[in-house]
């Protein structure tokens, strides 16, 4: 196993990057689709990701790693990226299309399956056991769920309406992204993470490409136009600032800093004037869930899994 550097504030600060990157992101996004759909947002941020990614993975391996052909010879490998990058892309599409039809704040919240059904599969997958402290934290996790979307279950298990809906959309994404996670983890023996991220956003920026509208461009205004970019910079930074993040810390310790990600988008939502977002209504019991989902993602990341 690879050992961090031990550079710990680094770590924290890389890992911290990446939370508050991810927190605002759904904010950004939902104001872009005041004008763009969500299937030709998707595709920018995929090709914004690629276009910057490749001069400088050219410029690094100057064609001897990334590019170079006899890296690619094994179908196995290649079925691998390909099915890899296709499960990242229904990530995206589906996390955008449930935004679309949802709240910031309930996405950012349900997106936390991810990493948690993750771990979960790392018990099938990887031959791992949860401790006592992980079921602890992985029921804690499920409590808060369960609490935050009290309210809401008429519209999420009876009238199936938009909420209902996107919630789904959401939920499947949480689900591909977990077979994404898993397929990177045996990609990253053969690649490093920048070389397979740079075959990803092309694989999206292709993926999404004819069902791009490029006819409402010219509608967007300056500060979308901004927001637009911003988007694509904050899938590269973010993505580049979680695997750095890893090289200084603990992963586990990095998911205990990425498990606050709901919380910022909450506080951003809730704090900054005149955004125009529909808002998720709180009670005490629905921010009481936020904490807990929030809490039970920490306890889960931190407490060690047995192999």
């Amino acid at each position: 196993m690879s050992r961090v550097s031990g550079r710990w504030k680094l770590g924290f600060l890389l890992a911290l990057t990446t939370a508050i990157l991810w927190g605002v992101l759904p904010i950004a996004l939902k104001a872009v689709m005041e004008t763009l759909d969500p299937i030709t947002a998707t595709f920018f941020r995929f090709a914004i990701a690629a276009a910057l990614l490749t001069p400088y993975i050219l410029s690094r391996t100057r064609g001897t790693s990334a590019l170079n052909p006899r890296r690619f010879r094994s179908t196995t490998l290649l079925l691998q990226l390909l099915l890899a990058g296709l499960l990242l892309c229904g990530n995206y599409g589906l996390y955008i299309l449930g935004l679309d039809r949802t709240t910031a704040e309930a996405t950012q919240l349900m997106i936390q399956l991810a990493p948690m059904m993750l771990l979960v599969s790392g018990l099938w997958v990887f031959g791992e056991r949860f401790s006592r402290g992980q079921w602890i934290g992985f029921a804690t996790f499920f409590s808060g769920l369960l609490m935050f979307f009290s309210p809401r279950f008429h519209d999420v298990f009876v009238a199936m309406n938009a909420y209902g809906v996107g919630m789904l959309m959401v939920f499947l994404a949480a689900i591909l992204w977990t077979g994404y996670a898993i397929l990177q983890k045996f990609l990253l023996r053969e690649f490093s993470s920048q070389e397979t991220m740079l075959v990803f956003y092309w694989i999206g920026a292709l993926s999404f490409l004819p069902f791009t509208d490029f006819s409402s461009l010219p509608q967007l205004s300056n500060l979308q136009w901004g927001l637009l970019i911003f988007c694509g910079l904050n899938t590269l930074i973010a993505y580049g600032s979680f695997a750095e993040a890893m090289v200084h810390i603990e992963a586990s310790k990095v998911s205990t800093i990425l498990a606050l990600t709901p919380l910022i988008t909450f506080v951003l939502v809730h704090t900054i004037p005149d955004t125009g977002l529909v808002v998720e209504p709180l009670s005490l019991i629905s921010i009481s869930g936020a904490i807990l989902v929030v809490i039970g993602s920490m306890v889960t990341a931190l407490n060690k899994t047995h192999s």
